[in-house]
């Protein structure tokens, strides 16, 4: 089901990849995203997910097929520019903690643009209150809760102000307080979005579109809410039912809030 336009935020045409002992991660993958589109990606272990969203900036090169966001092809020539509009936020946080401090880790996208000290820092310290953590900008991010890891992860790439987010699992291993507060965060963010996860709650509340990938296809892909309540094709696809519908809370399959 693609968007009715001819612009994407994400286009990727007959994605394939291989890996070096020839196993297919990918086979054939055919996806369109609209701008402000917000994508569940939901699948077992396995499926190609995480293979999948490391195409967005250029981490794989696909074996066959190509890559476009917002209308670039992702090339030698082009990965920088596809870069700084692809945020990527890994599963784990310390992939992409490194730094001396918070603040540190939140810059260092933004210095390495080439940007003014002064731009950096209004950068670093919109980034950090958007995810609720301007106060521990001077701690180092390994002296943090794994929940305040996560969103520090995030707002390194919020510094980078991104026109796509891509997200791997990001309410994963978080306690229900830290869930929910990424949940929201996640909800308050105006981008479009492609979110891998397992969390069907998460994708029920974030997105109105998911699309289901096994064995490195997609073999669904509709609006959300009529997927998710779908439980013969969740359970083939080693799925479960979201909450709202496993319950049959009228309220919440009626609104997110």
């Amino acid at each position: 089901m693609a968007p009715e336009t001819n612009e994407y935020a994400i286009r990727l045409t007959g994605l394939v990849f291989e890996y070096p002992d020839k196993t297919r991660a990918l086979d054939g993958v055919d996806l369109c995203v609209g701008p402000g589109e917000r994508v569940a990606l939901l699948g077992p272990n396995g499926a190609g997910k995480s293979t999948l969203i490391l195409h967005m900036n250029g981490v794989y090169s696909p074996t066959a097929g190509s890559v476009a966001i917002d209308g670039i092809e992702l090339a030698d020539a082009t990965v920088r520019e596809v870069r700084s509009r692809v945020g990527l936020v890994f599963q784990d946080p310390d992939d992409q903690l490194f730094m001396t401090t918070v603040y540190d880790d939140v810059a260092f996208g933004p210095l390495n643009m080439g940007l003014s000290r002064d731009e950096v820092d209004e950068r670093v310290h919109s980034a950090l209150h958007a995810v609720g953590l301007a106060d521990v900008a001077s701690k180092p991010s390994q002296h943090l809760s794994f929940g305040q890891r996560k969103r520090i992860a995030l707002a390194t790439v919020l510094s980078m102000r991104p026109s796509v987010l891509v997200l791997d699992e990001p309410t994963s291993n978080l306690d229900p307080r830290a869930k929910r507060t990424m949940t929201d965060l996640l909800a308050g963010l105006d981008a479009t979005a492609l979110i891998a996860t397992h969390d069907m709650d998460l994708a029920w509340r974030l997105t109105d579109r998911a699309i289901v990938l096994d064995g490195g296809r997609i073999v669904a892909d509709g609006p959300t809410r009529e997927l998710l309540a779908d439980e013969e094709l969740l359970v083939e696809h080693g799925l479960e039912l979201p909450a709202a519908v496993r319950y049959a809370d009228p309220a919440a399959i009626q609104s997110r809030s």
